[in-house]
């Protein structure tokens, strides 16, 4: 079970109370798994999702507020999107989530969203994700501030997908040099052919929107996240990488703390993209094995 990049996937607008929302829902098997994805995706993406795939899961994924066509105004908040995504799981007939999935800076929303709404999720499962430890450092926030503002945040990404089409392993070199701690140019030229060409295929397709910034602006402003972490009773599984240049393991570690009943899973990835480890297809298989413990076909079996 490899990672998956595939081509922009379609999506539809839904009106709820709060705005509108975009989102994809791939159905499947009876079981649903919400998957927020972090920092410049959206529900056209594609990552990782082969797991759920084996699992027999149908997806739910919403472009986070400011990506895609969801506006900022449309929850706002990690909170606030967890109880819009609430609603449009009842605005879709989706009466039980067999687990919320955060990626990287989705992290907080599915957190939120196993908090406040312990009756529609069962599970929650946290790949490289933003905890309740400070994040982003300094330097971060002002140079995303400037990169990543709605006004310059499309020149950005043209020079980016123009780099890496142009120029790859350059491109590559400088997309990647802040998601891993090792010296990016030989983790570059220790790439796989296949997860090269998936991660160009991702970098050349991903957009900030308002999404980035909005989201740095809440995490900012978010000093009660140990707080929620605390009110989350389900099971989860906290798979993340030492070598994860972009979000350190210690918000692994804070989170496997915090939350009540957590299995923190070490991934041997390179990078924050624990997708491209060579131990993915065993962490995916863990993955299948928790998932299938909190379908609605089995016993409920604590992890």
């Amino acid at each position: 079970m490899g990672a998956a990049i595939d081509v922009e996937q379609p999506t539809r607008p839904a009106e709820l109370t709060a705005g509108t929302v975009e989102f994809r829902f791939d159905q499947r098997g009876p079981d649903t798994v919400v998957v927020f994805y972090g920092g410049h995706m959206r529900a056209g993406l594609a990552l990782g999702e082969k797991a759920y795939v084996a699992a027999d899961c149908s997806l739910l994924v919403p472009s986070r507020p400011g990506y895609g066509r969801t506006p900022v105004s449309t929850g706002g908040s990690a909170r606030g999107f967890a109880d819009v995504t609430a609603d449009l799981c009842r605005h879709l007939g989706i009466t039980e989530v067999a687990a919320a999935v955060g990626v990287s800076g989705g992290g907080p929303t599915a957190v939120a969203m196993a908090a406040r709404h312990p009756a529609l999720v069962k599970r929650l499962i946290l790949q490289s994700a933003i905890g309740p430890l400070p994040w982003p450092d300094r330097r971060t926030y002002l140079s995303a501030q400037v990169a990543f503002s709605p006004h310059a945040e499309g020149v950005s990404w043209t020079l980016a997908r123009s780099l890496i089409r142009h120029a790859p392993e350059l491109g590559l070199t400088l997309m990647l040099r802040d998601l891993t701690v090792l010296p990016v140019r030989s983790m570059v030229a220790g790439l796989r052919p296949e997860d090269r060409a998936k991660l160009i295929g991702l970098f050349s397709r991903m957009r900030s929107g308002h999404g980035f910034v909005n989201d740095l602006r809440d995490l900012k402003a978010n000093p009660n996240a140990m707080r929620l972490i605390a009110e989350v009773a389900q099971p989860c599984l906290v798979i993340a990488s030492r070598r994860d240049g972009a979000v350190p393991f210690t918000h692994a570690e804070a989170l496997a703390d915090g939350l009540s009943r957590a299995e923190l899973l070490e991934s041997e990835a390179d990078s924050h993209f624990i997708w491209f480890g060579r131990d993915w297809p065993a962490i995916a298989d863990r993955m299948h094995v928790f998932l299938k413990a909190g379908s609605s076909s089995a016993p409920d079996v604590e992890s």
